[in-house]
């Protein structure tokens, strides 16, 4: 059943370090929100979240549910990756609406389990990408989209960020609760957003990693085809966790028959025979306000008042090709997504 908008929609937080309680704090600004409790395996963080927030915190999934899992509408998760799909399919499997931290799972078949069983429910599975929120990244895309580079080919992405050093030593980069390094990590925005922008599905990866001496992938280099609507696309993505600026500095440019338009480092750039311009845009783009925007449009859409951003299909392709770069490196070879998804 959907919220109605009149009805305070009850939330409980699973994962609450830095990012978790930041969400929390979002989500009690919302006057149509009420945050019932939370979930963390650390004390400490239990502890500082029942300090900041007056609600109970629990050591389990299991204990919020049978506790509270009359009245919650609906769960915002926050943990180390390898754990999204136990924790999101408890909460579909309780009736609850799933809002899930990227990536949406780190397995293309747990991906499509979480997609299928939140339909068969009829509950809102959304991932916290966040670029669908940003006005640079969403100009980006009506520009492709709009066809004023005409049709697209080809697409390059890149990020880099001083990544491994400021996180060796945590969940981060031990793989057992991450899934992979930086390719799982910030790299699974680039891949969103380069998806987004072009409207397109991954059908083939290929590419190296290299850990760089640690336990994880630090920098990856990939090489793919997508289709858009049964356009080819050809794309290029480098990933770089050895950067030197703890924030990403990333850019996508898109070629069509007819152009290119770039953005990188915060400029936005059209290029046709014909001209170059100077894209701007209204609205900020801080990483509060971004937040603030997909948790409002997760409640807008569990109200019904909205449909959901970022769905579960977006999760799921984003998984399809970070899936596919890891195989591929680890064989090789080329690997085909439906071979992948065969298997």
């Amino acid at each position: 059943m959907v919220v109605t908008p009149d009805v305070t929609v009850a939330i409980g937080a699973i994962g609450l370090g830095r990012l978790g309680r930041q969400e929390c704090r979002q989500y009690t600004a919302f006057d149509d929100v009420t945050l019932v409790g939370g979930v963390d395996v650390s004390a400490d963080a239990r502890e500082t979240f029942e300090d900041a927030f007056d609600r109970p915190a629990y050591e389990s999934v299991e204990e919020l549910l049978d506790g509270h899992g009359d009245e919650l509408d609906a769960v915002s998760i926050c943990t180390p990756h390898t754990l999204h799909h136990d924790h999101t399919m408890a909460a579909l499997e309780a009736d609850c609406h799933a809002f899930v931290e990227k990536p949406l799972t780190t397995e293309l078949s747990t991906a499509r389990e979480l997609v299928e069983t939140a339909a068969d429910r009829d509950r809102v599975l959304q991932v916290g990408f966040q670029r669908h929120f940003d006005p640079l990244f969403a100009e980006l895309r009506r520009i492709v989209q709009s066809g004023e580079v005409g049709t697209p080919h080809t697409v390059n992405a890149y990020l880099g960020q001083r990544w491994i050093t400021d996180h060796e030593g945590t969940w981060r980069t031990t793989p057992s609760l991450s899934g992979g390094g930086q390719l799982f990590d910030s790299g699974t925005h680039l891949v969103d957003a380069m998806l987004w922008v072009l409207d397109a599905d991954p059908t083939a990866v290929t590419g190296i990693v290299d850990e760089r001496g640690h336990d994880v992938d630090v920098n990856s280099a990939l090489a793919a085809t997508l289709d858009a609507d049964g356009q080819r696309i050809t794309a290029s993505v480098c990933v770089s966790g050895a950067g030197t600026d703890i924030a990403p500095d990333d850019g996508i440019t898109v070629w069509g028959t007819e152009g290119h338009v770039s953005l990188s480092d915060g400029d936005l750039t059209v290029t046709t025979p014909q001209s170059t311009r100077e894209v701007s845009v209204d609205g900020d783009r801080d990483f509060e306000t971004l937040t603030r925007r997909k948790l409002r449009n997760f409640v807008d859409a569990v109200e019904g008042t909205a449909d959901s951003v970022v769905t579960g299909e977006y999760g799921l392709a984003v998984t399809a090709f970070l899936e596919s770069a890891y195989e591929a490196a680890q064989r090789g070879e080329t690997v085909h997504v439906d071979d992948l998804t065969d298997g």
